[in-house]
């Protein structure tokens, strides 16, 4: 839009489109957008620093912000969010509570749902499930087809 020969009402109409392009993740609106997923439906707020690729779905109540990234085919939804600088790429699953945050990755076939937690430079890949009140952080990785659940913590070292 050429702002210098628009009416008052498109300038009003332009101010309206941006103001609701903002989002509030939890520390103040930033510019936000929301994913349209590949069968055109309107997915989850995704901050314009963020990457979502298009073949990704981001779901309708999921969140992705800071720097962080959803590629190849990979799910978010329910109430997940995955922000930092954390990567969930693959086939992955990232549902219902869950947050994945720092340098964390979640790739391959592997699913983190519940109320877990993926953090840190943490690595989730393969067949692996985290799920529960589970946590993975640090340096950890879980791959292969580990499951940790419940209450478990797991950090540094591998679990496959």
């Amino acid at each position: 839009m050429n702002l210098e020969d628009a009416t008052i009402e498109q300038l009003e109409a332009e101010l309206e489109r941006r103001q609701q392009t903002t989002f509030d993740f939890g520390d103040g609106p930033i510019p936000a957008h929301r994913h349209i997923n590949f069968d055109g439906r309107m997915g989850g707020w995704v901050a314009d620093t963020a990457r979502v690729h298009r073949d990704a779905r981001v779901h309708r109540d999921a969140r992705v912000h800071d720097d962080a990234q959803v590629y190849e085919y990979a799910w978010i939804f329910g109430n997940a969010q995955v922000f930092g600088d954390a990567q969930v790429f693959g086939n992955a699953m990232v549902y219902d509570d869950v947050r994945v945050f720092g340098d964390a990755q979640v790739y391959g076939d592997a699913q983190v749902f519940g109320d877990a937690q993926v953090s840190g430079d943490a690595r989730v890949s393969g067949n692996a499930r985290v799920y529960g009140d589970a946590q993975v952080y640090g340096d950890a990785q879980v791959g292969g087809d580990a499951q940790v659940s419940g209450d478990a913590r797991v950090s540094g070292g591998c679990l496959r």
